[in-house]
């Protein structure tokens, strides 16, 4: 009796597909290669852990405030003293218009270098009497030491303020509202 390939075919079907899944079973766990993260072979075929540069993430914090940029947890209320209080349109008005005041005097202090706070407080209660409105103070201490110059916060109306700063780097007035610890001067950075 004759054998037709069909017969033949259909008994090595089983033993042919039994053989495939047990060589693809047998590498189960097992890691190609060059793969991202697969243990690459040195010389002397010990798998060592494969290196790509990069640190393994920490992830993401669990918690981030809206309108923080860097995603640090807790910033906005850490330096919630940093940031002032909100500030009229009419006081606003009347602020930018005492800075348009105060600009002129600045630069006159600044181009004889005189920005010690005695000198920027005289000047500015002499020229334009802000006595009562005005605080001026000695500017914070860097990292780098001392700072030479004086900060300057003026109280307008009833939220507003003027706040300013002179020193060898340069001047400048800015108008904000309050600020919770420091009135109307620009409270130091934390750390």
């Amino acid at each position: 009796m004759a054998t037709s390939t069909y017969s033949v075919l259909r008994g090595t079907r089983v033993p042919a597909l039994l053989l495939c899944a047990a060589a693809v079973l047998t590498a189960c766990g097992d890691e190609r290669p060059g793969a991202a993260g697969a243990p690459t072979q040195r010389d002397g075929g010990v798998p060592t852990p494969r290196v790509d540069g990069t640190a393994p993430s920490s992830g993401a914090s669990p918690y981030v405030e809206p309108g923080v940029i860097d995603g640090a947890p807790h910033n906005r209320e850490n330096n919630a003293y940093r940031r002032p209080a909100e500030v009229s349109l009419s006081g606003r008005a009347a602020a930018w218009d005492e800075a348009a005041r105060i600009h002129p005097v600045l630069k006159r202090l600044w181009e004889t270098k005189k920005w010690d706070a005695f000198s920027v407080r005289t000047e500015l209660v002499d020229k334009l009497g802000y006595e009562d409105r005005l605080d001026v103070q000695e500017q914070y201490p860097t990292a780098e030491g001392d700072q030479e110059g004086a900060l300057i916060g003026l109280s307008v109306g009833d939220d507003a303020c003027v706040t300013g700063y002179i020193g060898a780097t340069g001047f400048g007035a800015d108008v904000n509202g309050r600020f919770p610890e420091t009135g109307c001067v620009t409270p130091p950075t934390g750390h």
